[in-house]
């Protein structure tokens, strides 16, 4: 099972390289990887078992998280109101189209590998399409609108070496602009 012990943190290197595609089929290996990082997120959002095996909240998690430098991540995001959780694991995902609209997170985005706040809004696509595949290796293409936008950009750019306070506008950390627009609770 994977714990917060297993979570790199900022400033290891694996956290700032590009990752290496993954070819199929997979092996044993990766797809006991990818049970084990969608487990992860799940027990973290699990009230019980995240006190008992001391875990963060989140809702992704990326195999540079764990130093491990490929393409892949893990998500399960709580479902909206009349709607099913978004739960999967997504292989050499791509952005394939965006909104020019961009959306944020009024209160900023944090991180499982990043202990210190960052203040501050990271502006995201409001709307993408992305290509990847599954752990059977069969390609999808899915439109995620909102937070699940922002949550599968997040862990699109730890496949890029990309840390979400990376957007952050030094100069003026919560400076909305007009192709922005927060995210409503």
């Amino acid at each position: 099972m994977i714990t917060m012990d297993d979570i790199v943190r900022d400033y290891h290197p694996s956290l700032r390289e590009q990752t290496e595609k993954i070819t199929f089929p997979l092996n044993d290996e990766i797809r006991k990887l990818a049970d084990d990082m969608l487990e992860f997120i799940k027990n973290s959002q699990d009230p019980e078992i995240s006190v008992e095996y001391d875990l963060r909240p989140g809702v992704g998690v990326a195999a540079p998280q764990l130093n491990i430098p490929i393409q892949m991540f893990a998500v399960h995001i709580p479902a909206e109101e009349g709607e099913e959780p978004i739960s999967k694991i997504m292989i050499n995902p791509r952005i394939v189209r965006h909104s020019v609209k961009q959306t944020a997170l009024p209160d900023g985005e944090g991180c499982l590998s990043i202990d210190e706040v960052y203040e501050g809004l990271v502006p995201r696509h409001k709307r993408i399409n992305v290509e990847y595949f599954d752990v059977d290796g069969k390609k999808h293409e899915d439109r995620f609108t909102g937070y699940p936008s922002i949550v599968v950009q997040h862990e699109m750019d730890h496949l890029n070496g990309i840390l979400f306070y990376d957007h952050i506008n030094e100069d003026n950390p919560f400076e909305v602009t007009n192709n922005l627009e927060l995210l409503e609770d």
